[in-house]
């Protein structure tokens, strides 16, 4: 079976391009045994409108090229051109995305058509997660998307076929290898696992023993986990960690740093780096005189997401892991996908493990870093739901990128009075975080308000972004935006 292109683009402006691309990718000898491509000018006529059938094509296509010119393309009855329904149905239907806008720079962008601009935008933002490049000619045009396919073929297993983690490290040797972090490891994993080698065990054995050496060398895993410097080897192997000042991807930053020692330092550090960014509120317990200290996520849904993102990343990408902190959230990036056997909502219910590195993910597992039997996603609801804050949120953006999102509690008391709520109704939201719901007969009882004083007061709090109704009729309930 081949992988299925759909070309895209203003078909006069950029006929020369739009042909260069086909006639490049069905006349190159890898790119033409895996994949077939659609262009419109080719098709014969037909009695179906032709909205509908390139509509039809770009769902029935694996991959969306767009290439973007000067102008917008005819305007349709939808709006539109058809150029951008092409690329909504591709976006909407979550197709691998790869845009090509035609120019060096963005210096002469504002030249373009309007809507044009506007597009350029939209596909520009960083959250959406497409291969977005520029080109000067047809050459660099095909070159890019070669590059492009070559990635899609590595995704996909089919070039570069073997697990990453168990391939050899090319040029790798003992001499590379940290023996204090194998012997640091050996007294972890015999603590939390009993893991049976000795402390003092050579550390060619530990290799052998744990499947990190392969025909006599070291694998990628054995250098990712253990080496000095596996920056040295696999530029890719880093973790960026960012805090915004707000709740948008914004310069300046308050912070930025990036990890690049082994995986275990990477964790702890991305870990910390998080943590040392959250809030760490004192909070009295409920009927006691007594005080706590958690921060506003739990610290194992944060552990949980930089291991899991770290363990299951696609190594075989350039992009490394991003931590990003901001003001209400934490986010947590990693290249790759689900495994085939689950879906994202498979993450919300029991499910069986599928690593995407199981060399890595057993060693982590050893070193009490990850869970094994598919349970870390849901402790981290059950923890976060525990501590009376958002559950998080997973993502698959295209199936080329994973993300873990984490809400912080942003209905502290500072912030509700911020946002205008009296001490009644404060006392309101601190009775539904513990319970998870008022109605108005609880808010009448809870501040002796009478009927229309409590639907009052209810409506100033939904009106200020604090509350929601859940049901209808007299089944109506209030409970936090974001649960």
């Amino acid at each position: 079976m081949k992988y299925k292109i759909f070309i895209s683009g203003v078909q006069k402006e950029l006929k020369a391009e739009r042909r260069a691309v086909k006639d490049f990718i069905i006349g190159e000898v890898l790119l033409s045994e895996y994949f077939e491509v659609f262009l419109f000018e080719d098709v014969c006529a037909k009695s179906k409108s032709a909205k509908s059938v390139f509509l039809k094509e770009v769902r029935d296509s694996d991959i969306y090229i767009g290439i973007i010119g000067q102008q917008y393309g005819y305007v349709g009855q939808g709006g539109i051109s058809s150029t951008e329904e092409e690329y909504r149905e591709a976006k909407k239907l979550d197709k691998t995305i790869l845009i090509y806008i035609k120019s060096e720079n963005g210096a002469n962008d504002k030249k373009r058509d309007i809507e044009v601009q506007r597009l350029i935008k939209e596909i520009g933002d960083v959250r959406e997660g497409f291969v977005r490049k520029r080109f000067s000619d047809t050459v660099e045009l095909t070159r890019l998307i070669h590059s492009s396919l070559i990635d899609f073929l590595k995704e996909e297993g089919i070039v570069g076929r073997g697990v990453f983690d168990e391939r050899v490290c090319k040029d790798a040797k003992l001499s590379d290898i940290d023996e204090e972090k194998v012997r640091w490891f050996l007294r972890t994993a015999k603590a939390s696992r009993k893991y049976p080698l000795k402390q003092d065990a050579p550390i060619k054995d530990v290799f052998v023993h744990l499947d990190l050496m392969k025909e006599g060398k070291l694998t990628n895993a054995a250098v990712l986990l253990f080496g000095k410097d596996p920056h040295k080897f696999f530029i890719q192997a880093e973790v960026k960690c960012l805090q915004f000042s707000g709740t948008e991807v914004r310069k300046p930053f308050v912070n930025y740093q990036v990890y690049s020692e082994n995986l275990f330092e990477q964790i702890d550090k991305a870990r910390a780096f998080v943590l040392d960014a959250v809030k760490f509120p004192v909070i009295q317990k409920v009927g006691s005189a007594r005080f706590e200290r958690v921060y506003e996520i739990p610290e194992f849904a944060i552990q949980e997401a930089i291991v899991n993102a770290v363990a299951h990343r696609n190594y075989n990408n350039t992009s490394g892991v991003q931590v990003m902190v901001f003001a209400d959230r934490v986010e947590v990036w990693n290249s790759g996908s689900l495994p085939q056997e689950l879906t994202v909502e498979d993450l919300k219910k029991p499910h069986t493990s599928f690593p995407a590195n199981p060399y890595l993910a057993n060693v982590l597992y050893l070193a009490d870093y990850a869970q094994r039997a598919g349970t870390g996603t849901i402790e981290m609801m059950e923890q976060c739901k525990a501590q009376h804050t958002p559950e998080p949120e997973f993502v698959l953006v295209r199936n080329k990128e994973f993300r873990s999102i984490l809400p912080k509690d942003i209905f502290t008391e500072d912030t509700l009075v911020r946002r205008g709520l009296i001490e009644r109704q404060i006392k309101a939201v601190k009775y539904v975080k513990e319970k998870g719901r008022i109605t108005n007969r609880e808010y009448r009882q809870l501040t002796g308000l009478s009927d229309e004083g409590a639907r009052k007061d209810l409506k100033d709090i939904i009106e200020k972004k604090v509350f929601k109704i859940k049901g209808k009729g007299r089944s109506i309930s209030y409970v936090l935006i974001g649960n």
